[in-house]
């Protein structure tokens, strides 16, 4: 069978391996062609819901169920339990969500497109997925909040030292960390994962909030890495006081005099002056 190439092709493909496996009870369509908000750079998410009894033995084989759709080019889990990504020959992207029917409404967020529904399982559910508990994002938001002083201490060392690459490392760490800071301040609720917090910025933060960090994309220099942490620092003193007070994590101030003492003791090279005869 020829690969699809189109994303139509593709969803039909789904739907009637959906109907045919006995393990599996729903289909749906999900992200951007679910809201048909697509272009011509989305990939498509698709979803389906096993019974609880098939869901071990559908999870140890899932890379045949995208076989059976076409032989992948990529076809990758990420060690995600509820998830595998695939592109295809042609070029089509994707990700295929999973989950038993016990459990099928926390894995996905947002809304879908009915596919297949063998029992009426779809019918006014709404999928939560993308929410956090107040405790999880508590615990997300403390290490956030406490983890900044760890990269920034690395920073100061690597910087004192003069290992530039590894100081210019721990700033990104540094950034990163700001960045979810702003998405908790945005919507604390919403789930976000601290490696990559530049995933789709866009779309879940309103990006003028983000502004004050563009200068921090630095050239691999001293001064301007110096300068860089500086202003992550004043970034990340604008938020996570206030985001730590409103959700009851201690702030670690002892540590912020500490550690800002030992930054501000890292001076800028002096600069050469030309002296004229």
């Amino acid at each position: 069978m020829p690969p699809p190439t189109d994303p139509m092709t593709l969803i039909a493909r789904f739907s009637e391996l959906c109907q045919q496996d006995e393990r599996v009870l729903a289909g749906f369509l999900c992200g951007s062609y679910a809201r048909g908000a697509q272009d011509a750079h989305s990939d498509l998410d698709l979803g389906l819901v096993t019974t609880d009894v098939a869901f071990a033995d559908f999870s140890a084989g899932k890379a045949d169920f995208i076989r059976e759709l076409s032989e992948p080019l990529l076809l990758e889990d990420f060690d995600q339990p509820h998830s595998i990504h695939f592109i295809l020959p042609g070029g089509l992207e994707g990700e295929l969500h999973f989950a038993p029917q016990s459990a099928f409404t926390q894995v996905y967020p947002g809304g879908f497109k009915v596919l297949v529904d063998k029992i009426g399982l779809l019918e006014g559910v709404t999928f939560s997925g993308g929410l956090a508990s107040p405790a999880e994002q508590g615990e997300v938001l403390r290490r956030l909040v406490h983890w900044f002083w760890h990269d920034l201490s690395h920073f100061i060392t690597a910087m004192a030292r003069g290992q530039t690459w590894w100081a210019m490392g721990q700033l990104e760490s540094l950034r990163r960390a700001c960045l979810c800071l702003a998405l908790l301040q945005h919507d604390f609720s919403a789930r976000l994962d601290p490696a990559d917090p530049y995933y789709k910025l866009e779309k879940y933060l309103p990006i003028e909030q983000a502004e004050p960090l563009r200068a921090t994309f630095c050239p691999l220099e001293r001064d301007a890495l110096l300068a860089a942490a500086q202003i992550i620092l004043d970034y990340y003193r604008s938020l996570a006081p206030g985001l730590a007070a409103a959700h009851g994590v201690d702030y670690p101030a002892e540590l912020d005099a500490l550690l800002s003492e030992r930054l501000a003791r890292i001076k800028p090279e002096p600069q050469l002056r030309l002296i004229l005869p």
